[in-house]
């Protein structure tokens, strides 16, 4: 039960966003990762480590997802198109997106591990805010925050060290 709870906290989040590239609806998504891990408990599936489990979920949800866009009740409210759907049954579509999610989460941790004023204005800034516009919600100076960026992404880039050093060259 208790690997259970880890592996449900670890991967969900991730997951349901992963589901949402798919099948663009978060609580579609939600009921699509939540059949994967209850058919994980009821098969009682065992995992070898973490990279079995992940490997594992993230196939399973993208198979359900498709089944999903596969199904009479999807198609009769939305034709997809067979040139899309062999889209995102390609390996490169699944690869790309597992690689997009789990990067994500790998910046998500970071910007959470950051001291309170920076992590606000990066998570207004990553929404499309400007500097301007963050001024203004947050009611401070402009200076704070170019300096608490400049800080953030400092704090960023020894935190990711040289896993993300392209990412941080384009920002």
């Amino acid at each position: 039960m208790r690997k259970y709870k880890v592996l449900f906290n670890t991967f969900y989040d991730s997951l349901c966003l992963f589901a949402c590239r798919y099948v663009d609806d978060i609580e579609l998504s939600k009921d699509i990762v939540q059949e994967v891990f209850i058919r994980v408990w009821d098969m009682e599936v065992a995992f070898r480590d973490e990279s079995a489990a992940k490997s594992y979920l993230y196939t399973a949800v993208k198979n359900k997802s498709l089944d999903y866009l596969k199904s009479k009740e999807y198609r009769s409210k939305n034709p997809l198109e067979a040139a899309d759907l062999k889209k995102l049954e390609s390996d490169a579509f699944f690869a790309r997106e597992v690689l997009l999610e789990e990067s994500s989460k790998i910046i998500r941790e970071a910007v959470d591990k950051l001291p309170y004023k920076c992590k606000e204005i990066i998570n207004l800034s990553l929404k499309g805010y400007k500097n301007d516009e963050i001024s203004q919600a947050l009611s401070i100076s402009i200076n704070t925050v170019k300096a608490q960026k400049r800080i953030a992404y400092s704090k960023l880039r020894v935190m990711l060290k040289g896993a993300f050093s392209i990412l941080f060259s384009l920002l």
